[in-house]
């Protein structure tokens, strides 16, 4: 297994337009993937978005699919997030690995998944999780905890055997990249940033000083 301090050293990436790639899918592909051996929290991502009116707000969320088309979370249909992404469907997304002294950055448009590809996922979470997605009336106001145990004991109830349907107001969103940013820390804060923007078909590369 490839040690990832060895990222620290000596950047294998090249951060200057002649020599990046044309596409940054494979960047961060790989990024990623080395992320992943340096930290079990490697999949998780700071997800931005603003209301109408351009209030801000960020959280934590997980990174559960990326492909050409962009990257993948699942919510609550009626939490503060999904409010925000149905009246400004624009969002940004940092990734963090520290392990490594690297950043992705990365900001799109969001849509919502066909609801064929929210319920292949959901199938996919362990019961108890399910059960939690139908007794949570996420980012509202809820009395006690044991308000939320009671609704934990209805839901089981309704659903007594491991067939938990999706519900309704949950499912994925994907965030299509109109930028990418790569970020690698070096001594001296001299650090190395690459960004990519979407121009039509093909990628405008250039490096940002640190």
């Amino acid at each position: 297994m490839t040690d990832p301090r060895e990222a620290l050293a000596e950047p294998t990436e090249s951060f200057d337009p002649a020599g990046a790639e044309l596409d940054p899918f494979p960047r961060f592909l790989r990024w990623w993937a080395l992320a992943r051996e340096a930290s079990p929290y490697a999949d998780a991502m700071t997800l931005a978005t603003a209301s109408a009116a351009g209030v801000p707000t960020a959280r934590m969320v997980l990174l559960r699919g990326f492909d050409p088309r962009g990257f993948v979370f699942f919510t609550n249909s009626e939490s503060a997030k999904a409010r925000d992404l149905d009246e400004n469907p624009m969002a940004a997304l940092v990734f963090d690995w520290a392990d490594l002294h690297r950043q992705v950055r990365a900001t799109g448009a969001a849509e919502r998944l066909a609801r064929e590809e929210s319920e292949a996922y959901f199938a996919l979470r362990p019961v108890e999780h399910r059960l939690s997605t139908w007794a949570s009336p996420q980012s509202r106001p809820i009395e006690n905890r044991a308000a939320l145990e009671r609704r934990i004991e209805q839901v089981r109830q309704r659903f007594p055997d491991t067939d938990v349907p999706l519900p309704p107001f949950w499912g994925g969103y994907r965030v299509t990249p109109e930028t990418f940013e790569f970020w690698q820390g070096r001594e001296h804060r001299l650090h190395d940033r690459v960004r990519y923007t979407r121009d039509g078909e093909v990628w405008r590369i250039e490096r940002l000083a640190p």
